[in-house]
């Protein structure tokens, strides 16, 4: 099986994000704000790519959650539920990591991790449990 392609594997990178995520925000103070948001984007990317890896999809090398909703639209209209979450994880992808002019409070990471539960949530229940695919 080819380690890009196992979509167990990608979940469980994903969830390790997640849990990062929450586990930061719950423990920390002060809290690492852009780390949380950074790993919320993160795992919901993770969740995407691997959908499209589940429907034999190539995946980009992207960080833009725009984009690769777009792609997970194409292939199921259901996933205009969870557009507006992905598309708003976007900014949290790359831009915090760096020096930035990027201003991030609580909120911010409360919506990050709540828009992140959204798409992961969503696309596990996209994915059947089980599921592998190789190219």
């Amino acid at each position: 099986m080819n380690a890009a392609n196992n979509i167990s594997e990608w979940v469980r990178l994903a969830d390790m994000d997640m849990a990062t995520a929450r586990h930061m925000f719950e423990t920390y103070s002060p809290k690492p704000i852009e780390i949380i948001c950074f790993h919320s984007q993160q795992a919901a990317e993770k969740m995407l790519k691997c959908y499209l890896i589940f429907r034999n999809i190539e995946t980009p090398k992207t960080y833009d959650m725009q984009t690769l909703c777009e792609m997970c639209v194409e292939l199921d209209t259901n996933f205009n539920t969870i557009y507006r979450s992905a598309v708003l994880l976007t900014r949290y992808g790359v831009i915090p990591r760096y020096p930035t002019e990027l201003v991030l409070i609580e909120q911010d990471a409360i919506n990050a991790i709540g828009y992140a539960n959204d798409v992961m949530v969503f696309v596990k229940n996209m994915i059947p449990e089980n599921s592998e695919t190789t190219k």
